[in-house]
C-alpha cells in the first residue's frame, strides 16, 4: 500500500467478522478543523519501542507441495498478493524448516548417512522448497527467512545425556555432545547450500520446540544442552564461515511446557556470556501459557530480541470460525504480541488443501493452513484467520518500522499498535472486538482523520506525515 499516493487521505484496509468487509481497501480524507470524538488515540513518536523485521508464514513440504500443484499463472497470482509490497499485502518474513518437518512429505535431514562428508540437500528442498522460494524472491527479494531443525540426523541421537545409548528414531532423543560439532558443521553447510542457489538465511533457531518430545520428527534440548552448542560449537562455527545469520534460542511455549527445570529457558541462556555473545534473542509459540512471558523475558533481558515464530490453528480450537478466530489471533497473536516486545509474527504454513494436507502419521492431521486451497481444482482458497492477521499488519507496518507511543480514551476491546515506517508514513492497526461500531479520532500531532469503525472487525490505517 503507498499511501504516498495520496497526501490528503488516509489509505486503509477493512476486515469484518463477517467479511462484508475482505482486506477491503478504502481511504479517507484528513479532518480540516479540530472535531475529535469521545473515543480519540493520539500518536506519540518520541516514545519508540522495538524496530519491526517482518510479518510471514512457514513455507512447508506440505505449503510448497499444495503450490506447485497450482497453474503457474495462479500460483504466481496468489504469491504476488501475498508478498508483493507494490501490488499485494507485503508479506515479508517466511520460516522454514532445516531437513524435514512434521509438515514435510517425508521424513529425513541432509546428511542421513554418518559423516559430514555425505551432506547434501534433498529433493524436498531441490524440488519443491528452493523452486518456491526462488520465486517468492522475484517477487519480494527483501524478504527474510529463518531457519530451524525439527531434528538432528538420526545418528547423532542418544537416548539421554546419562547413557549415550544411540537411538534410532526421528522423535524424541537427545543431541550427543561428541557431535556438537559435526552438527554446527550441518548448520554451517546448509545455509552456504542456501546461500550458493541465491537464497540468503536470515535467522536460525538452533531446534524447533526444543521441550516437545512428540513431535512426528523431535529432539529434546534443555536450555543447558542449548547454551553449550551455541557457545562451542554453533555459534563459532558460524563466525567462522564469516555467516551473519542471526541465532535465536528457545523456539517453543510461552509457559516452557511446565517443566519446572526449563523455566526461563531463554534468559538462563543470556546469563553465559561466552553463549550470549551469538545469540540475537529469543523466540516463542503460543500453545501453552500466556503471552505476558514476553514482557518478563524483555524485562530481564531488554538488550536481546524477540520474535514470535509459529502459532497454528485447526479443529481443537475452531480454526474455521472465521469470526472467533479473527478476533482472538488478532488479539494475542498480531497486536498481543507485538505489544509486548515481538519484533516479528510468523504463523504455521502458508498453505494447506481441504483435507489438512498433505499430512503425515504421526503429524499434526488437525491443523489448518492461513489459507487452504481445494485440491479438487488447486484454484479455489479460502482465507483463514492466520492470513487476515498477517495481511493486516505487514499491509501498512514494513521492515525497519518503529512501534511508536500512543494513547487513547476508547472503549476496553479497542486494541491497537502504532508505528513509524522509514518512508515517512505512520500505521495504526486496531481491533474492535465490540459488536457495535465505534467513531474515532486518530491524531500524529500534525494531522488528524475521524473515521466509524465497523463492530468486529479489524482495521489497518497508513498515512504519510
Amino acid at each position: 500500500m503507498d499511501a504516498k499516493k495520496g497526501k490528503r487521505d488516509v489509505a486503509l484496509y477493512v476486515t469484518t467478522a463477517n467479511l462484508t468487509h475482505d482486506l477491503t481497501r478504502e481511504s479517507i480524507p484528513f479532518n480540516k478543523k479540530n472535531n475529535q470524538t469521545p473515543a480519540t488515540i493520539v500518536l506519540n513518536p518520541a516514545v519508540r519501542y522495538q524496530e519491526m523485521d517482518g510479518f510471514g508464514a512457514a513455507i512447508t513440504g506440505s505449503t510448497c507441495y499444495n503450490l506447485l500443484m497450482m497453474k503457474p499463472e495462479d500460483r504466481r497470482a496468489f504469491l504476488t498478493e501475498t508478498f508483493s509490497s507494490k501490488k499485494g499485502f507485503g508479506f515479508s518474513y517466511i520460516r522454514v524448516s532445516i531437513g524435514c518437518s512434521d509438515f514435510s512429505l517425508s521424513e529425513y535431514t541432509c546428511c542421513d548417512q554418518k559423516g559430514m562428508e555425505n551432506f547434501a540437500l534433498q529433493s524436498e528442498e531441490t524440488d519443491y522448497i528452493i523452486p518456491v522460494l526462488k520465486e517468492i524472491l522475484t517477487i519480494n527479494p527483501s524478504i527474510k527467512i529463518m531457519a530451524a531443525p525439527w531434528t538432528c540426523p538420526k545418528w547423532m541421537k542418544v537416548k539421554s545425556l546419562n547413557t549415550l545409548v544411540p537411538l534410532d528414531s526421528w522423535t524424541d532423543g537427545q543431541l550427543n555432545p561428541i557431535y556438537y560439532k559435526d552438527y554446527a558443521t550441518y548448520f554451517v553447510k546448509w545455509i552456504q547450500a542456501f546461500n550458493a542457489e541465491g537464497i540468503e538465511i536470515y535467522a536460525v533457531t538452533p531446534q524447533n520446540e526444543p521441550l516437545n518430545r512428540k513431535n512426528s520428527a523431535s529432539l529434546y534440548m534443555g536450555w543447558e544442552e542449548q547454551r553449550d552448542f551455541i557457545k562451542t560449537a554453533l555459534g563459532p562455527q558460524m563466525k567462522a564461515a564469516g555467516l551473519t545469520t542471526r541465532i535465536y534460542t528457545f523456539d517453543h511455549n510461552y509457559n516452557y511446557d511446565n517443566i519446572e527445570s526449563q523455566k526461563d529457558y531463554p534468559c538462563k541462556i543470556y546469563e553465559d556470556t561466552n553463549a550470549s555473545q551469538y545469540i540475537a534473542g529469543s523466540a516463542f509459540h503460543n500453545y501453552g501459557g500466556d503471552r505476558k512471558e514476553l514482557l518478563n523475558v524483555h524485562n530481564a533481558h531488554p538488550d536481546k530480541e524477540l520474535l514470535f515464530t509459529e502459532t497454528s490453528i485447526g479443529t481443537w480450537n475452531s480454526g474455521r470460525d472465521l469470526p472467533m478466530r479473527l478476533m482472538d489471533d488478532m488479539r494475542e497473536v498480531a497486536l498481543g504480541t507485538v505489544n509486548n516486545w515481538c519484533k516479528s509474527v510468523i504463523v504455521w504454513n502458508l498453505m494447506l488443501d481441504n483435507d489438512r494436507g498433505p499430512n503425515r502419521e504421526g503429524g499434526c492431521q488437525t491443523c489448518y493452513g492461513a489459507v487452504d486451497i481445494n485440491n479438487s481444482d488447486y484454484k479455489t482458497i479460502i482465507r483463514n484467520s492466520h492470513y487476515y492477521i498477517i495481511a493486516h499488519l505487514s499491509t501498512v507496518v514494513k521492515p525497519g518500522a518503529y512501534r511508536i507511543g500512543a494513547l487513547g480514551q476508547i472503549e476496553k476491546d479497542i486494541i491497537y499498535s502504532a508505528f513509524e515506517n522509514v518512508d515517512g508514513t505512520y500505521a495504526l492497526v486496531l481491533l474492535n472486538r465490540n459488536e457495535k461500531a465505534q467513531a474515532i479520532t486518530v491524531s500524529d500531532g500534525h494531522h488528524q482523520f475521524t473515521h466509524d469503525v465497523p463492530g468486529k472487525s479489524v482495521i489497518s490505517y497508513c498515512w504519510a506525515k
